[in-house]
């Protein structure tokens, strides 16, 4: 059905399990293994202390839903026409109109949690879903993760108008960390002798900013809350993730798992700039500058992983569908644009990718992101602007960065370097040609 070659459950071998942990807009600077000496994260420092630290870690989108869709079927969210969070920016009097793109994951796309459960796994998924065409029921149902592969769900929203809940008040369980890792650990209990994945998919840190009160008045009291990447409140609810983080590593230690279960760190994009800085990078979720799809990635995979390794190596959301399946052994010829890191995993120094894209033809409310597109290319990274290249003044449409030696993308070399700049406009196009990614229009009616 899915193409399948090969089988994880082969008599007499150990089997390997996967915990998948992602958090909601963390920034690559919101961890103190990543260099912040404000935000709490003891426990997955510890994870990261005995595994292995990316520091170009990417997510391919700057806003959840298109990369929560590449995680799923690894492939770029252009291929697949979601390129938007869902339900997206229905507003139609900007310059240019969105193309009329695809508002959930449809079911024909193969995930690696379908391959993954026709090779034997317990698959669950506890947590913010954001791939159905709704987040409730009963408009969720036909496209929820049950439908994806997953044999147990349980589908969290953040604490929101008609959406919010009474066990989601801030001096409780406001983005539902306790009842997601409670659901985490039952289920690892109950799995500890059967191959298994848990996708444990966090509401945190993603606004509306809420915590407990006596904890976000701790880190009020801290000097460094003055400084512009330092919020209180998302201080506290980072230790919450990290204590979350904390149970689950327990439980596996305590049921005698670590041997055979891999444990992966990640967010689904960058953290929100209208809070925090995104310091050392330029903006945040929502745009294509690097504080918005530079993202923490950790893995631990002891007797594979060398303890406190650290890769340059570049990575990116659509390559953990091939690498979930080499981590269990599993062969697949569903094609995709990911490529399995697994070889990084073992040799730091190995290079999978040397070229990046992104594909964006909308407005984003949050962050004030217009249509754009961006490739990373070795160190060079360059942003192409749609309004410009489609309305005329293509003089101003691209920006050109060296990431070697400006990571705050602070200089435009577009103008000095236009050889350098012409050349990655021209493979990002062919990209797009290829992926069939779909462009946005002018919209004569706003520019008239």
């Amino acid at each position: 059905m899915f193409g399948l070659l090969g089988s994880c459950a082969k008599e007499g071998k150990t089997h390997i399990n996967i915990v998948f942990i992602l958090a909601d807009d963390m920034g690559y600077s919101q961890l103190g293994c990543n260099g912040s000496e404000y935000y709490p994260s003891p426990n997955i420092d510890k994870l990261a202390a005995k595994g292995m630290r990316f520091t170009n870690a990417y997510s391919a989108a700057a806003i959840c839903s298109p990369t929560r869709a590449s995680i799923m079927t690894g492939k770029y969210p252009a291929r697949l026409h979601l390129t938007d969070y869902i339900a997206g920016n229905t507003r139609d009097d900007y310059p240019l109109s969105q193309p009329e793109w695809q508002k959930f994951l449809p079911l024909e796309e193969v995930t690696f949690v379908e391959i993954l459960k026709e090779n034997g796994y317990n698959t669950a998924h506890f947590g913010k879903w954001h791939l159905s065409q709704a987040k409730i029921p009963p408009e969720s149902l036909p496209y929820n993760p049950d439908k994806q592969g997953f044999d147990e769900y349980f589908v969290t929203c953040k604490p929101e108008g008609e959406l919010f809940q009474p066990w989601q008040d801030a001096e409780n369980d406001a983005h539902n960390v306790d009842t997601i890792t409670n659901l985490s650990i039952d289920f690892i209990e109950r799995n500890k002798s059967n191959p298994f994945f848990l996708f444990v998919s966090h509401n945190t840190i993603h606004d509306p900013l809420a915590e407990r009160q006596k904890t976000i008045q701790k880190y009020e009291q801290m000097k460094e809350t003055d400084k512009a990447e330092n919020h209180p409140i998302i201080a506290a609810m980072i230790e919450r993730l990290d204590e979350s983080c904390g149970r689950i590593f327990d439980k596996i230690s305590e049921l005698r798992l670590e041997e055979n279960t891999i444990v992966i760190f990640y967010s689904d994009n960058g953290g929100r700039s209208r809070y925090a800085a995104q310091t050392p990078f330029r903006a945040g979720k929502g745009w294509l500058y690097e504080g918005g799809i530079r993202v923490p990635l950790i893995v631990k995979w002891k007797n594979v992983v060398a303890p406190g390794a650290q890769s340059h190596s570049m990575v990116n959301s659509i390559d953990f569908f091939p690498t979930f399946l080499e981590m269990a052994e599993i062969k697949s010829s569903t094609k995709i644009d990911g490529k399995s890191f697994v070889p990084v995993l073992k040799y730091p120094e190995e290079k999978i990718h040397d070229t990046f894209y992104w594909h964006y033809p909308h407005y984003h409310i949050g962050s004030g992101m217009k249509p754009a597109g961006a490739i990373r290319s070795g160190n060079w990274k360059l942003i192409e602007w749609y309004e410009d290249s489609l309305l005329g003044d293509k003089g101003k449409a691209v920006e050109l960065y060296n990431l070697e030696n400006d990571i705050g993308e602070s200089v435009n070399l577009a103008d000095s370097l236009r050889t350098v700049a012409l050349e990655l406009q021209n493979k990002l196009d062919s990209w797009r040609k290829d992926v069939d990614a779909q462009m946005p229009t002018v919209n004569i009616l706003a520019i008239n």
